[in-house]
Order: C-alpha cells, then sequence, then structure tokens
C-alpha cells in the first residue's frame, strides 16, 4: 500500500489563513478591558458562519479520544453550510489536519499542531480530519451550524496519509 507521507508544522495566523482562523488571544488580537476592568475582552476572533434553510450557529461539547503519532489518516470531511470552531476546555494540544478542495476531493493535505491556548476555526468547505486530540482524552468546546440541510461530506482515502512529526 502507498502511503504519504504529512509532516506537522506549528499552528500560526500566516500559515493557517488558507483554511480559516486560528483562535487564540495574543497582543495582536482585538481587545479592551470590560466589566469595570476586571476583564480583558479578546474581540473578534473568528467568524461564525451558518448559511442554508433554517440555519442558526450553535455550541456542542465534543469529547475526543487520542491519537498516537505517527497516525494514518484514513478519510476527512467538511461543512457546506457552516464553519467549525474547535478550542480544547483544557490546556492540552492536538492536531489539525486540513486540505484543499479539487474537484470535490481533499488535495495539498497539510498538518499542524495546536499549542495551549490555541483554537481554530475551519471555514465553510475546508477538507479536514476529524478531531485529534493528543496524550489524553479532551473536551473541545465548538461552535458550529445546525440547519435543515445535511451539513457533512465524508471523503474516505484509497491509500491512507501518515501523519507524523
Amino acid at each position: 500500500m502507498l502511503m504519504k507521507t504529512i509532516r506537522i508544522k506549528a499552528l500560526n495566523q500566516e500559515n493557517f489563513a488558507p483554511f480559516g482562523e486560528v483562535i487564540e488571544a495574543t497582543e495582536q488580537c482585538e481587545s479592551y478591558f470590560i466589566n469595570e476592568g476586571n476583564c480583558r475582552r479578546y474581540h473578534n476572533l473568528a467568524k461564525v458562519e451558518a448559511k442554508g434553510e433554517n440555519a442558526k450557529a450553535i455550541i456542542s461539547i465534543f469529547r475526543a479520544k487520542p491519537i498516537s503519532l505517527p497516525f494514518e489518516l484514513k478519510m476527512m470531511e467538511r461543512h457546506p453550510f457552516g464553519s467549525q470552531s474547535f478550542m480544547p476546555l483544557s490546556p492540552s494540544q492536538f492536531l489539525v489536519i486540513v486540505a484543499k478542495n479539487e474537484n470535490g476531493k481533499p488535495a495539498s493535505l497539510q498538518a499542524f499542531l495546536a499549542n495551549i491556548g490555541q483554537g481554530v476555526n475551519i471555514d465553510i468547505n475546508v477538507w479536514h480530519a476529524p478531531l485529534c486530540a493528543l496524550k489524553m482524552e479532551t473536551d473541545f468546546f465548538v461552535v458550529d451550524r445546525d440547519g435543515a440541510e445535511n451539513n457533512l461530506e465524508t471523503y474516505d482515502f484509497e491509500n491512507p496519509y501518515r501523519i507524523e512529526k
């Protein structure tokens, strides 16, 4: 079986921009104090998109079992009607694997290591792997779309990809 290898990169705004936004509180973010100066709000870190009939943004918690590296990626998914944001609820790293769309299939796959304090917002129609927690089972705060249309497409690879450091 022929298996392509993808090396994991650091996650930052610049290299993740073709796929969505990195969610993190940095000095570069628009921020200001609220609640009588007791809280700093890091404002507008990602855009939530919800298209289609009776579409709305919803909040969920996903509990992901950890994967081990190297990891064999066998499938990807995308969401044609809504963005999807993932932020771990505990201080943990996770893997983000995304791909450009080429004729309805994932192409030019990239893997990113999200560090503690980072989350991602994946744009509409961007192919991505299911959640890949590392080292421990992790709960994720998820903002995505609910509505009348089926918002999930999957793609199974004929030959899996090997994801490694």
